[in-house]
């Protein structure tokens, strides 16, 4: 509201605006509709008689209710004639945005304008631009395109970075807004303008799963056109080393496509379900099966955690549940973690053997064995349960406790 009452006393949209998010240009939009009769929203020129006073609202109608009502007031600014209620009061304030950048957001806000010969007329002029134009306007443009006719500027958009200049798609890569960077990066991707070893770098490092998704496997479908194994390597490499288990996931697939199946071994016992799937997949298409693989692994399990998990996913339960109940005894905690989630995948629990790791020292064990134990939740002593909600028990201990009683439809304690 600021913004519109500051524009109305005659400072420009630039001005007030200037280095705004997306929205606040529709805030400023919905701002000048909703104004109401409130005189101290604008403060009462010096030279106007105290009564009666006029308000914004006056302004914005045209009207004028004082003693010099023979003079006719001035027009409100074009920045608030875009806005205004009135639609053939927009539809005309439009040619001052044709020539006056510093209107176009609100040029972008009428192309999905509810009245139609305002919207028509707001996308010629939207057209007229040229596509370098239109990056400034992309956070406006794709936070619009939400709406139900915001698609005509969000497809200009897409035209003008598809068949523009290379440095247009990269600069808006560097956005801060994500719905911008996630559209430039596809279109850098869909234009092939970055390298392999770039797609993986990205896929590697950035915090946004789209991203990630996006560039991995991006990287992956180029992989046979990278230069030599060295440059293969290079990608793989940075793929198969990333902390995000989805991007580690297309790594180990992209080993099958390099023929480098027998690489995926050392991920059967990754930290991730995922990845170890994927490793299992391309060893079986490598011709190796990864059972054996696992139960080696298991004779290490300080070494490799993982794979206890990975046994019971892949494992026979006549054969390997042994081994995974003796792995339940570990002293590392990850190795227990792990030993209970193979014996899950078994479906091997046994309540009784199960029930005492609620007491574990470690966190990560209790809730292991709390995610076990659920099913088996109404056969738990409530006795037991109610014993390790006391408050001073650890906090694991009880909310593991507590999440058994529900289960059980006992009611927490």
């Amino acid at each position: 509201m600021r913004a519109v009452v500051r524009v109305c006393e005659g400072a420009s949209p630039a001005e007030v605006l200037d280095g705004a998010s997306a929205q606040a240009w529709v805030d400023f939009d919905a701002g000048v509709r909703n104004l109401d009769d409130r005189p101290w929203l604008l403060p009462r020129p010096p030279e106007e008689p105290v009564r009666p006073a006029r308000t914004l609202l006056d302004r914005l109608r045209g009207t004028a209710p004082s003693r010099t009502a023979h003079r006719p007031p001035p027009p409100p600014p074009p920045a608030i004639a875009l806005c205004h209620a009135d639609g053939r009061i927009r539809e005309a304030a439009l040619e001052e945005a044709r020539t006056a950048p510093e209107l176009r957001p609100l040029l972008v806000v009428r192309c999905s304008d509810w009245a139609g010969p305002v919207r028509e007329r707001a996308r010629v002029l939207l057209a007229e631009l040229p596509g370098s134009a239109l990056l400034p306007l992309a956070e406006l443009i794709l936070l619009l395109s939400r709406r139900t006719r915001g698609g005509f500027a969000r497809s200009l958009l897409e035209r003008a970075l598809r068949e523009g200049p290379a440095a247009d798609v990269v600069a808006l890569m560097a956005h801060q807004d994500r719905a911008t960077y996630r559209l430039a990066y596809r279109i850098a991707v869909e234009r092939g303008l970055l390298t392999p070893a770039e797609l993986a770098t990205t896929a590697a490092t950035c915090g946004d799963v789209t991203l990630q998704d996006l560039c991995a496997e991006a990287a992956v479908a180029t992989l046979t056109a990278t230069d030599g194994e060295a440059g293969q390597a290079a990608v793989l490499g940075r793929l198969l080393t990333a902390r995000a288990a989805r991007v580690r996931s297309a790594g180990v697939t992209a080993l099958r496509r390099a023929g480098r199946h027998g690489e995926a071994e050392p991920f059967l016992a990754d930290r991730s379900a995922v990845v170890r799937a994927c490793a299992r997949y391309v060893l079986r298409q490598g011709g190796i099966d990864p059972l054996p693989l696992y139960r080696s692994l298991c004779a290490e399990p300080a070494a490799h955690p993982g794979a206890a998990a990975g046994l019971g996913e892949c494992g026979d339960r006549a054969t390997d549940t042994g081994t995974l109940w003796a792995l339940v005894e570990h002293p590392l905690p990850a190795v227990r973690v792990c030993a209970i989630t193979g014996l899950r995948a078994l479906e091997a629990v046994v309540r009784e053997r199960l029930t005492s790791l609620l007491d574990d020292p470690s966190p990560a064990v209790v809730r292991a064995a709390t995610r076990a134990l659920l099913p088996e939740a109404a056969g738990i002593p409530e006795t037991l349960l109610r014993e390790r909600s006391a408050p001073d028990r650890p906090r694991a201990v009880r909310a593991a406790a507590e999440r058994l009683l529900r289960a059980a439809g006992r009611g927490a304690a």
